[in-house]
């Protein structure tokens, strides 16, 4: 079934792109069309980036242990977005100006945010291979990946200060990552709380032994 099932959801994943496509080759990009498609593939990244952070909860809360098979495919998702976002501006809007996009980086605190939240979606990227989780051990894979949390939260503050005004749609996107987080935390202090009872327990044990 789930053979069946990634294949229909890799597709599901590239639909973004292909509207944007449709949209570009039908001239339905509006006056500023780099501006749209740098938005549009920005918040792609953003959605795929809470994706990625809601497949643990959500694989805990309903007890589908399987969609952790998603949540790699849904994670390059995001870099992919990501790069296309970082590409237009790149590309498009500064075409490949390197001395224009430092000044850029050192001027505009919303595109230093935006800078970082890329950068450290790459050695996510990089590392999203099971030779690397053998390579690099468990734990020091996992400690790696958490970088995840602090490139969803660059992203919502570039998108944050790149807006400034109507704030509704990035508010959203840091709404749904503080759910997100707090989860996070709660399930580490419950966690942390049980084994305490357990430590507690045993020593109950023994000194009754």
């Amino acid at each position: 079934m789930l053979r069946y099932f990634k294949p229909a959801i890799f597709l599901a994943c590239l639909v973004p792109l292909a509207l944007l496509v449709w949209d570009a080759l039908h001239g339905q990009l509006g006056a500023n069309p780099i501006e749209a498609i740098t938005h549009y593939t920005g918040n792609c990244t953003l959605i795929f980036l809470l994706i990625t952070l809601a497949i643990t909860p959500l694989r805990k809360l309903t007890r589908q242990y399987w969609l952790i098979s998603l949540r790699r495919m849904f994670g390059l998702f995001a870099f992919f977005y990501g790069t296309l976002h970082m590409m237009t501006w790149v590309w498009l809007d500064k075409f490949f100006d390197v001395h224009e996009m430092l000044a850029d980086v050192a001027k505009r605190r919303f595109i230093t945010a935006g800078m970082t939240g890329f950068a450290l979606m790459i050695p996510l990227a990089l590392t999203s291979t099971k030779w690397s989780i053998r390579k690099l051990g468990g734990k020091r894979w996992q400690a790696l990946h958490r970088l995840i949390y602090f490139s969803a939260a660059a992203g919502v503050i570039h998108y944050i200060w790149l807006v400034k005004a109507d704030l509704k749609k990035p508010l959203e996107y840091g709404a749904v990552l503080a759910v997100l987080m707090l989860y996070r935390v709660a399930a580490w202090m419950i966690g942390k709380q049980k084994a305490r009872m357990r430590v507690g327990e045993n020593q109950v044990e023994i000194t009754g032994n």
